[in-house]
């Protein structure tokens, strides 16, 4: 192929999802929605995440509270808001009774710091804990998770995920931030939550789906007041553990922003509807019509679900300038030099004779990602050129750790308009994907699809 030194504009934006508030909209006296708590600070300048139980209404009386696990003990975690450029100092400490660690997912971090227990880091035993400390090269929307091999499913299912906001220098002027985070549950009669999570039917079919979705650890749909006219930023997350949210508005007209934290030329998405997956995040603007509006959940075999009602209130906002989109981000690289590529071809199958650990593989074999050989190893500064074949009966989201991907054309040498750290692909599907090995380390490559993840769709590469 020649080298890609254009992006053209796809029909199918193959992106993902939401979140709501920040320390300058605050300062710029702007309101934000559905806002997660803040996380606490330590003498010593960390702040600190308790991995620990919680409880959460997700249902009502007479049901019992639903004991989850969260950061501070609460779904979603506290949100982290950093400025571009500024240090982040965390401190986990596992009040679990398993070891845990935290991904950051989108972030292009030093290789120690990205949280891949048993690859980049030790798991954390509990009583124990784990600084983590780096500087985000990127602005964005980004999300943290639990991320240790086989218990990642149920960490991250029983409620253990927030985000990880950085500014921009010079964000966009708006007037109302929404932070919209999904998540689903499955629960019992008495509201508890269903044990279970890796069982063999899950594993080897489509994953965990809850049958319960809620926004922000509350029952929805949520109801935000605006003024016509009114410029919003949503940040729409899914924090599901299989669930490929498809997200759809009525009633106002959507620009997509960024996709996993890195910002596009602003688009319409087609039919005004995305596909989010697991982990993925999506930047959207628009701006506040005089009637309602809505954002929805459409449902694959279930019913539509309502997730955020748009109410107009008060009088028309002064016209605003068309919407921009955000400066892209110039640590990517413009062109990736195909020709040059290392060249490889992931194959994604069915186990022939499955087992209680082992389900899925990746060119034959199956891992937990974290042990063994690498896929490839190449030399920093190479670029990478992946085959995505999805030879199975079910959608894949296939994430690699520390880096952000072109998904590339079928038919010709182009690329679609915007960078992605995870990939989609339905059964029976293949994607390729750019990306420059830039990253030194050893970096996971997982479904976060996360109990096909622990049962063998992992491996790790290894840029020299």
């Amino acid at each position: 192929m020649a080298d890609i030194g254009r992006a053209r504009m796809s029909p199918d934006p193959m992106a993902g999802t939401p979140p709501l508030l920040s320390r300058r909209s605050l300062s710029l006296g702007l309101a934000t929605s559905f806002l997660p708590g803040q996380a606490s600070a330590a003498p010593d300048g960390f702040r600190v995440l308790e991995a620990r139980p919680g409880t959460l209404r997700l249902v009502p009386d007479p049901a019992q509270e639903t004991v989850v696990l969260g950061y501070d003990g609460q779904v979603p975690g506290p949100l982290l808001r950093f400025k571009k450029g500024e240090e982040v100092r965390i401190r986990l400490v596992n009040r679990l009774a398993q070891p845990t660690a935290i991904h950051w997912q989108g972030v292009r971090i030093a290789n120690a710091m990205d949280g891949a227990a048993g690859l980049t880091q030790p798991p954390v035993p509990p009583g124990g804990s784990f600084d983590y400390v780096f500087t985000p090269p990127d602005s964005g929307t980004f999300l943290y998770r639990a991320s240790v091999a086989s218990l990642a499913g149920e960490q991250q299912g029983r409620g253990l995920h927030g985000l990880l906001i950085v500014e921009e220098a010079e964000p966009p002027k708006i007037d109302r931030e929404i932070i919209a985070v999904i998540e689903d549950w499955r629960l019992d009669a008495a509201g508890l939550i269903v044990p279970g999570f890796g069982a063999m039917a899950d594993a080897s079919h489509g994953g965990r789906i809850g049958g319960l979705v809620t926004l922000n650890g509350r029952a929805i749909p949520e109801t935000v007041a605006l003024a016509p006219g009114a410029r919003v930023r949503l940040r729409i997350v899914n924090a599901c553990i299989a669930r490929v949210a498809l997200v759809s508005f009525e009633g106002v007209l959507p620009l997509v922003a960024a996709i996993d934290g890195q910002p596009c030329d602003v688009f319409e998405p087609v039919r005004r509807t995305i596909p989010i997956g697991p982990g993925a995040r999506f930047d959207l603007m628009f701006d506040a019509g005089t009637g309602a509006g809505q954002v929805i959940l459409r449902g694959d075999h279930e019913p539509d679900r309502v997730l955020v009602r748009i109410q107009p209130e008060g009088e028309t906002r002064k016209p605003l300038p068309p919407i921009a989109s955000l400066a892209l981000n110039p640590l990517l690289p413009p062109v990736i030099k195909l020709q040059d590529s290392r060249k490889l071809d992931l194959v994604i199958e069915a186990k022939s004779k499955p087992d209680a650990a082992h389900v899925w593989t990746i060119n034959g074999a199956a891992a937990s990602g974290v042990s063994g050989k690498p896929l490839f190893s190449v030399k920093a500064g190479t670029p990478v050129t992946l085959g995505l074949v999805n030879r199975s009966g079910f959608a894949h989201a296939i994430h690699v750790h520390g880096h952000h991907m072109r998904l590339l054309h079928d038919l010709d040498d182009g690329w679609e308009p915007y960078w992605r750290d995870s990939v989609l692909i339905d059964a029976g599907r293949t994607h390729h994907v750019a990306f420059l090995a830039d990253n030194p380390g050893k970096w996971l490559i997982e479904c976060l699809v996360l109990e096909h993840g622990g049962a063998g769709l992992a491996g790790w590469f290894e840029v020299a």
